[in-house]
């Protein structure tokens, strides 16, 4: 029940009262404070556990970033995904600077070089990515500031945020990376980026997420 409940806020447009509503009408009397200490639990630990199964990038790449207000304040969605259209990672930052650019390009790093980046023409990108080829990282990569590469990735941003309009706003930063860590890692399973399973089938996405807590004691 408890995985039921993270499987449906993170991937429908529902609020932890939906919830609520939706557990008691059969009869299983769950509060709606429960069922967000499960999300901030299980988003945060399904992103770890689905590392292992996500199928490689392509060579093209776009970041951006997007807006998410917490506690009545703007912070910064980076986001990155291929020419496919999967996600590559995200970083939710208190600012749009170098720094922050610098940081998504060390996540995405993780995933391999690619051929290209596209970014828009934010001040922010060249400076970081300069430091990631003084570093040795990126060598053979080239940046590419055109802007209208990436509205296949604005498109993208629609997906995740739409359930922000559900959740009343976000509390805390910590409360919004966990969230958003879980909302976006079933983004990725339902697009199909896992290695074992087809992303548009919900019962073999169950199955799948059942599998990965299995004999795990946060399911207890």
């Amino acid at each position: 029940m408890i995985l039921l409940c993270v499987r449906w806020y993170l991937r429908y447009c529902l609020s932890y009262r939906n919830l609520e509503g939706m557990m008691n009408e059969r009869g299983l009397k769950i509060d709606h404070t429960t069922i967000y200490r499960w999300v901030q639990l299980y988003g945060a630990e399904l992103k770890k556990k689905l590392r292992t199964f996500v199928k490689r990038p392509n060579d093209s790449w776009r970041v951006d970033e997007t807006y998410i207000k917490i506690k009545g304040i703007w912070y910064y969605l980076y986001r990155a995904i291929d020419s496919n259209g999967e996600t590559i990672d995200f970083y939710l930052s208190e600012r749009r600077d170098a720094p922050a650019a610098l940081t998504i390009f060390k996540k995405l790093a993780k995933a391999g070089e690619p051929r290209v980046i596209n970014v828009d023409k934010h001040a922010s990108y060249p400076p970081a990515f300069s430091f990631m080829q003084e570093e040795g990282i990126f060598k053979e990569t080239n940046l590419r500031k055109v802007k209208y590469l990436n509205n296949l990735l604005e498109q993208d941003h629609r997906n995740v945020k739409r359930q922000y309009h559900f959740s009343m706003g976000y509390h805390s930063l910590e409360t919004a990376r966990n969230t958003i860590d879980g909302i976006e890692s079933m983004h990725m399973i339902f697009k199909g980026q896992i290695e074992v399973i087809s992303g548009g089938n919900a019962y073999d996405v169950k199955t799948f997420i059942e599998s990965l807590f299995q004999g795990n004691e946060l399911a207890a």
